[in-house]
């Protein structure tokens, strides 16, 4: 009975797939060099954005060589505040005289709760 049973797999240990008709993406080599003359050579996708610049192992600055140079341009949109927004709907003037109008307000009530306070 021994002779018949069956040997079980460790799971996760081993893939029952095979390599057989998979190709690896398109890739590129890219050279770095770092102001020492340090080489730094990186494999990007063929499609990849190469960048201008590469953090080397040692930890230094490297920049590419025989490349173009892409420069970055930043896809955000300026960050609007409440200020830039408020000058879309009014003008200086306008948020002036509003102001004046405020402070008046203000100024009366806190006077009339001021002298009944005091009376």
């Amino acid at each position: 009975m021994s002779d018949r049973s069956l040997r079980g797999m460790r799971l996760g240990a081993q893939s029952m797939e095979t390599e057989a008709g998979v190709e690896p993406a398109a890739r590129q080599r890219v050279e770095y060099r770092c102001e020492d003359g340090e080489q730094v050579f990186v494999i990007f996708a063929a499609e990849a954005d190469i960048p201008a610049t590469w953090m080397s192992k040692t930890g230094k600055v490297a920049k590419l060589v025989n490349g173009e140079v892409q420069e970055e341009v930043s896809t955000e949109k300026p960050v609007r505040t409440h200020w830039d927004m408020l000058l879309e709907r009014r003008s200086i003037d306008e948020l002036e005289t509003i102001l004046k109008d405020r402070l008046d307000k203000l100024r009366t009530t806190r006077g009339a709760a001021q002298a009944a306070l005091k009376g």
